[in-house]
């Protein structure tokens, strides 16, 4: 039987990048009923409704969980966890809820023994994610944390070749990541709040994992300053953040993240990666621009969408949709391909005999390809100690992985 996936979340992410993903596998045949629960109905109803899902994939739908037909702003906050409790065991629950939200969802399919794919930071504090490494494995489940940029050919390359010498030893980089102004009209300016959550822990954790993707290397100090500034429902969040992380050979990497890049602005971003590294001989670099992938447009009109700009620079790598003749349309890029792997990796240790399935589950630990808990805990490391930091005016934290894993203020 093919496996169900329930998606708790119904927010941009989803619209964006999880359901078109899981649309095309599910037209691929491998994989059953999608089911989406919020915690309200409304953006059910406007995913049920989207003109480009209807287009892309005429004949699919999601079960709306609550139903889009009655009042579309009741909250339902518990209604996930009975969504999950009526699922046949081993199938597949994705996190797709604001950061704070993911370790209830997580434990919760764990609990039920449902494999897991999450959005990025897997989860904000150390022992969470080493709690769902233990409960996971005890129970042969895959937990999968979709860190996108690890499945863009830069990063792939970039690993490569820097695992086999060509780059030397980074020493010194900066990176950047601003999403646009309109993210404050969103549901983000009632989540991504600063008890909550910031810019960097949000949107900073990219770079961050595809430093250490590409070289191996491990954070140990981190210090984050950021400004408060006000979303148009009054809520203050650190929408401006700039953070300095030292890495354990003594590189330091640099990263600015906003709520802030123009809606005006070509592309729907502002973002990239530059390293500097050293060699026995001289010294060598590597730069990415991540946002602008060799595309100008100008339309006719404003095509429509948030964001969207007459002038445009559009980004073929990370999710775009291409019409290849069949039926609908396909989606491509990196998006894709990051919960094509997690789904597959997913189905694969399912097909296993459950006496292999330890073994097959430390052997993806070990590639490293697919960011897990096992893998990637100095992520939730850094998000803890960005936290500390930032909450006490950009002093350092730091971070400690023996004997037990732990961030701690400087000083």
């Amino acid at each position: 039987m093919k496996p169900q996936v329930t998606i708790v979340g119904g927010g941009m992410i989803t619209n964006d990048q999880i359901l078109p993903s899981l649309y095309q596998i599910q037209r691929q045949g491998r994989i059953g009923e999608i089911v989406i629960c919020a915690l309200q109905a409304r953006p059910l109803k406007e995913l049920a409704d989207s003109e480009m899902f209807h287009r892309a994939f005429p004949g699919q739908s999601f079960r709306a969980s609550p139903a889009v037909d009655g009042n579309l702003d009741q909250p339902y906050p518990d209604l996930f966890r009975e969504e999950i409790a009526r699922m046949p065991p081993r199938n597949i629950v994705v996190a797709a809820v604001p950061d704070q939200l993911h370790y209830p969802v997580i434990m919760a399919a764990l609990q039920a023994n449902q494999h897991v794919l999450s959005v990025k930071p897997l989860v904000l504090k150390a022992t969470q994610s080493l709690e769902i490494e233990r409960e996971a494995l005890a129970r042969g489940l895959v937990v999968g944390v979709e860190y996108h940029k690890r499945f863009d050919d830069r990063s792939l390359l970039a690993r490569r070749r820097y695992r086999e010498g060509l780059f030397g030893e980074f020493k010194l980089g900066t990176a950047r990541l601003l999403e646009k102004w309109y993210y404050r009209h969103s549901n983000f300016q009632n989540w991504c709040t600063a008890e909550n959550s910031d810019a960097f822990t949000y949107i900073g954790c990219h770079y961050v994992d595809q430093v250490h993707f590409i070289t191996g290397l491990l954070p140990v100090a981190v210090s984050v300053y950021g400004l408060r500034d006000r979303y148009p429902n009054g809520n203050e969040g650190f929408l401006w953040t700039d953070a300095r992380v030292i890495w354990n050979n003594g590189a330091c990497l640099n990263v600015q993240n906003a709520l802030g890049f123009p809606d005006a602005a070509p592309g729907t971003n502002t973002q990239g990666l530059t390293m500097y590294c050293a060699g026995p001989e001289g010294g060598a670099w590597i730069d990415h621009s991540d946002q602008y992938r060799g595309l100008k447009y100008c339309y006719t009109r404003n095509p429509g969408g948030a964001g969207a700009t007459t002038y445009a620079e559009p980004s073929t790598d990370y999710f775009q949709y291409l019409d290849l003749g069949g039926p609908g349309l396909v989606p491509v890029g990196y998006g894709f391909r990051s919960v094509d792997f997690i789904v597959t990796t997913i189905l694969r240790v399912e097909a296993a005999p459950p006496e292999q399935r330890p073994a097959l589950l430390k052997e993806i630990d070990a590639a490293g390809v697919m960011a897990t808990p096992a893998n990637s805990l100095y992520n939730e490391l850094v998000m803890e100690a960005g936290r500390l930091s930032i909450l006490n005016g950009g002093r350092e934290a730091l971070i400690e992985y023996e004997p037990h894993p732990k961030a701690q203020l400087a000083g």
